[in-house]
């Protein structure tokens, strides 16, 4: 029987170079290439709908009313704390 070789290498495809463009655009042309990208790139956003974006306002404001409550309290308890210490000290 004879062997025959295999060769478990994938062929392989010819690399052509592509050349970049080697004049300068000016500030306008970047400008313009930028909102163009950008255009694009807002075109994948998927937003979110008028319930969703409420809900999520209204999480967002709960999380800060009481975040805000919990830091006052922590303040309040400072100060009193800090009179304390100046009554005994004084």
């Amino acid at each position: 029987m004879a062997e025959e070789k295999k060769s478990n290498a994938a062929p392989t495809k010819a690399v052509t170079a592509v050349k970049k463009d080697e004049t300068k655009s000016n500030f306008f042309q970047k400008i313009g290439k930028w909102f163009r990208e950008m255009k694009s790139e807002l075109k994948k956003v998927i937003w979110p709908t008028h319930k969703q974006l409420t809900q999520n306002s209204l999480i967002a404001v709960g999380v800060m009313l009481v975040s805000s409550v919990v830091l006052w309290g922590f303040d309040e308890l400072a100060q009193m704390l800090v009179r304390l210490l100046f009554t005994l000290a004084g």
